[in-house]
């Protein structure tokens, strides 16, 4: 990789990780908690189009959880500042991975890492700081992981995807 190249990287992993901190902490509300729609996990889509997004995600992830906690807002603590990027990693790069595979020209496979990855980590995580934990409270939190994944990854995800696609801005990255 050239300086060119390696500056284009580094420049894509700092914007794709300031805009997934700035709209996870402008949507604390609905990003932290038993009960979550991290919107900004849309961007995770853009791990289709560059690598750059499987640093940038994570990276973005670190901040955002670190600055909830010190706002009061992340509620699962240092465990989230772990196993939440160590979530987003993962899935971003499995995005990555299965961003040859369209359905009608979108990357929709692609969005379902996202969305199986958190449910399964976040959501223990987020079981595992509740009152109490039962087998219960741990499928509920998993499904409202799963769900509020979703709507931002699939629903979110893709409509970011067309977005993209339609303004021919994947053949910038």
């Amino acid at each position: 990789m050239n300086k060119r190249n390696n500056v284009h990287f580094l420049a894509l992993t700092g914007i794709i990780a300031a805009l997934y901190t700035v709209l996870t902490l402008c949507l604390a509300p609905l990003s932290f908690g038993l009960v979550q729609c991290r919107v900004a996990e849309a961007l995770t889509v853009l791990a289709v189009y560059t690598p750059a997004a499987v640093s940038g995600l994570t990276i973005g992830c670190v901040a955002s959880n670190l600055i909830g906690i010190a706002m009061g807002s992340n509620i699962a603590g240092a465990l989230d500042v772990v196993l939440g990027p160590v979530a987003t990693l993962l899935a971003a790069w499995l995005s990555y991975r299965l961003r040859q595979h369209r359905i009608g020209g979108l990357p929709v496979l692609a969005t379902l890492p996202p969305v199986l990855v958190n449910a399964l980590i976040v959501g223990s995580e987020l079981a595992l700081v509740s009152p109490v934990f039962t087998l219960q409270v741990w499928s509920i939190q998993v499904g409202l992981v799963a769900a509020g994944q979703a709507v931002a990854c699939i629903g979110g995800g893709l409509a970011l995807a067309r977005v993209i696609q339609s303004m021919d801005l994947d053949r910038r990255f």
